[in-house]
Formats: structure tokens, sequence, C-alpha cells
């Protein structure tokens, strides 16, 4: 992670400051409030404000007039309620403002989502620094032979020395060019006094999908846990993943009864068809389903198998 010591005091004296409320705070997230926590080679999600808690989402279910009476028991059982019921709307009454630096490649796949307020940083206003993500050679792999959009084995020894050192060479090439456009050095003084340089609009499309960008990002409770709901699942893209990955953290310490519901009846449960179901109607009967007997494709067949697990090729009682 990269940030320069301007940067760094702008987060300390933010850090420092206090204010006097009557809105719901949660301790544990505001000890990471403005902190940069770090993802991948030059990236970071940071926490700048929030509004609402656990009790917001009970509140807003109950429709009470103030924080609630309830029992924490009795709220976590309500909140668990909701979300097994998909009762959506009690969670979009909680919100959450990140600060998120990642390469653009990511930020593509990110904005996919379309349920939060954005803000990025403009490449026509300002120049890119000069930071471009590589992942580790562990992480390299070739195309998957079953998945389009996967990875398959790990590149090892002179083949993934090689893709780093071209990525690596191309990225280094293209800033320099991107630069050059610009008329500009890397301290952002100017080459040529008889230049004036492209416009930073067209400068930037020279440069590749691992440079960085950042962006304000603005979600309420209920479509972050749609989000991640898809992103930290393990068929998510590495890359993105790792930023799932520490916004769980965040959902932990913002949420943490939400975080217990969201995880037991959406990251980790599964959704059955009315035909897998009766497979496993039977199944639990005694009797011996084969894929074939049971009409599902062969995906469904085979994600049901991962998650019941089956005795040559059937289920068995």
């Amino acid at each position: 992670m990269s940030l320069t010591d301007e940067q760094q005091g702008e987060i300390f004296e933010a850090r420092k400051q206090a204010a006097s409320t009557k809105r719901p705070t949660v301790p544990a997230l505001e000890t990471i409030l403005y902190e940069a926590i770090p993802v991948l080679d030059h990236g970071f999600i940071r926490v700048v404000d929030y509004m609402g808690d656990d009790a917001s989402v009970v509140q807003a279910a109950r429709v009470s007039y103030g924080r609630g009476t309830k029992k924490v028991q009795e709220d976590r059982g309500l909140i668990n309620y909701l979300m097994r019921h998909h009762h959506t709307t009690p969670f979009e009454m909680a919100e959450i403002k990140l600060h998120v630096k990642l390469p653009i490649f990511v930020a593509r796949q990110w904005v996919r989502h379309r349920t939060a307020n954005i803000n990025e940083y403009s490449a026509r206003y300002s120049i890119l620094d000069k930071e471009f993500y590589i992942p580790a050679a562990e992480h390299l792999a070739a195309q998957s032979n079953v998945n389009r959009q996967g990875r398959g084995t790990v590149l090892e020894g002179e083949e993934a020395a090689a893709v780093l050192g071209l990525l690596k060479q191309d990225a280094e090439v293209a800033y320099k060019h991107y630069l050059e456009m610009l008329n500009q050095d890397e301290d952002g003084q100017t080459l040529r006094d008889d230049r004036s340089g492209l416009a930073r609009e067209l400068a930037r499309m020279d440069l590749s999908l691992n440079f960085y960008t950042q962006w304000y990002w603005k979600i309420d409770l209920h479509n972050l846990m749609g989000f991640l709901r898809l992103r930290a699942d393990a068929h998510a893209q590495l890359e993105i993943r790792a930023y799932a990955d520490k916004m769980l953290d965040i959902l932990k310490a913002w949420v943490p009864i939400s975080y217990d519901a969201f995880v037991e009846h959406r990251l980790n449960s599964v959704t059955l068809s009315a035909t897998a179901i009766q497979v496993v109607k039977d199944a639990l009967s005694g009797k011996t389903v084969s894929q074939k007997q049971s009409k599902l494709s062969q995906r469904e067949w085979a994600e049901l198998v991962s998650v019941f697990g089956v005795l040559n090729g059937e289920f068995h009682d």
C-alpha cells in the first residue's frame, strides 16, 4: 500500500477529531474509522462515514420511536428472521461510505453492482500516480479448461517469470509514454517548454487496466451484503475477493448481529431448485437417486453433490 506522508498526515488529523452526537455509534468501527486497510500491493479500503447499526435495522422493522427496549437476544432473533425470509427493507436503513483504492480492472467488475453511489478519481482533472497491480507469482495461472472466466493450473518457473516481466515492462512503458504525452516528468516538471502536452483526458487512454484508481463508494447494508454474497464467494476473481474479505471484517465490526445472520443465511447457505429439493427428499427417504433419474443438469447435480455428498455418483441413505 502506497500512501504519501501528506496523505498519512490527513488521515492522522482526521482520526484526531471527535464529535459529540446523539446518533448511534459503533465503538469497534470507530477504532478503524479513516484508517487505510491494505489490500493487494498498492490498494486499500477506508471507512470514512457510516449511519446506523444493528439496532437501526431492528428499529426500522418494528417502526419504534426510539432505540428499542428489547433484549439483544430478541433483536438477534428478529434480524435472523428478517434475513431468513428476505425482508430486506430494514437493512436498507443503515449505510456506510468507503474510500477504496483498486486496480481499474477490479473497478470495472465492482461497478457492475449498480446499487451504490460512486464518485471516482478523475484522470481528466488529475494525473494518475505510477502505481499498477502486479500479482504475486503464486496467483499467476493459465486459463481454466472448464470455466471460461476462471483460472486453472498455476504457472511456474520460466513461464511465470516471463509473464511477470511482461506485466511490469508494459506498465512501466505505458506510464513513461503517458507522462511524455503530458509533457511532464514523474515530479510534475515540464519536459519541454516548446510543447503544451496532450490533454489529460486523452493521455489516460494509453494506461492499462492494472493501473490504480480510487473512489468513494456509499451503499446501504442490504446492498452491501448482496455485493459480498457474490464477491466473497470462492468463485469470484481473487483480486476482487481480496477486497470483499476485508469488507467482511468491516461488516462484522459495524453490525455483528447482521453479519452473523448474513453468514448463516446468505454467504454459507445454498439455494435449491424444486427438482433438487425432491432429490434430497428421495435420498432422505432411503431411495437411491442418480443424476439421470434426478432430471438435473450435470452442473446442478455436481453442485448438489458438492454440498450433500454422494457414494459412487449416487445419493444413498
